[in-house]
C-alpha cells in the first residue's frame, strides 16, 4: 500500500492529500520533518540512507526524516518515525521549519514544508536496513567540511538545511537538545 502525504500551502495549512510517489513525480508541497540527534558530546547523529530507497539512496543525511501520516501530528511522527528507523526515543523539541523545493535523484522533486526537532541520546541506534544502510556520530564542526569537500554523499534537504541555518544555527539547536532532561533509552 502506497503512502499518503499532507499537502500543505506555503503556512503549512493542510490542502489536501496525495500519494507518496506521485507528490514527488509532480514537486508538489507537503509536510515533513527532519530530526537531529545530537549525544552528550556533541556529535550528530547521521545516517546513510539505504539503497533501497526511491531516492537519496545511499546518501548520508541527518538522523531521521519523514512525513506525518494523515491525522497524525507532526511531533508524534517525528517520535514515531525516530523508533521506527533509528530504534531510539527520546524528547524532541521543535527548533526550526523551513521550505524548500529541490530536485532529487530520479528525476524526482523534494517540496517540503520540513518542521526541524532536536533531541539528545548517548544510546546506540540500531538501525532498521529498510531505512538506513549505516550510520555515524560525527561532531558538529566536521560537517560542513565534509558537505564542501564531497557534497554528492550528503542528501539536498540536509545541505540546504546547513546553508540555511548555518554551522552557528545548528550549534544553537545543539545547546537546546543537550538542556533539555535526557530520558533516552531503546525501546523494545
Amino acid at each position: 500500500m502506497e503512502e499518503t502525504l499532507i499537502l500543505v500551502d506555503e503556512d503549512d495549512c493542510e490542502t489536501g492529500s496525495a500519494h507518496k510517489l506521485f507528490i514527488h513525480r509532480q514537486g508538489l508541497r507537503h509536510r515533513a520533518f527532519s530530526i537531529f540527534i545530537f549525544d552528550e558530546q556533541g556529535r550528530l547523529l547521521l545516517q546513510q540512507r539505504a539503497l533501497g530507497k526511491y531516492h537519496s539512496q545511499g546518501l548520508w543525511t541527518n538522523s531521521c526524516c519523514g512525513h506525518p501520516r494523515l491525522g497524525e501530528q507532526t511531533h508524534a511522527a517525528a517520535q514515531r518515525r525516530l523508533f521506527e528507523e533509528m530504534g531510539l526515543t527520546c524528547p524532541l523539541k521543535k527548533v526550526a521549519s523551513l521550505l524548500y523545493r529541490e530536485q532529487v535523484s530520479n528525476d524526482l522533486i523534494e517540496h517540503e514544508f520540513d518542521h526541524l526537532f532536536v533531541g539528545s541520546s548517548d544510546t546506540p541506534p540500531i538501525a532498521n536496513p529498510d531505512e538506513a544502510l549505516a550510520w555515524a556520530w560525527l561532531p558538529l564542526s566536521d560537517i560542513p567540511r565534509c558537505i564542501a569537500a564531497e557534497p554528492e554523499k550528503y542528501t539536498v534537504w540536509f545541505r540546504k538545511i546547513f546553508d540555511t541555518y548555518t554551522l552557528a544555527g545548528l550549534r544553537a539547536w545543539q545547546k537546546i537538545a543537550l538542556a533539555a532532561p535526557s530520558t533516552s533509552h531503546l525501546a523494545l
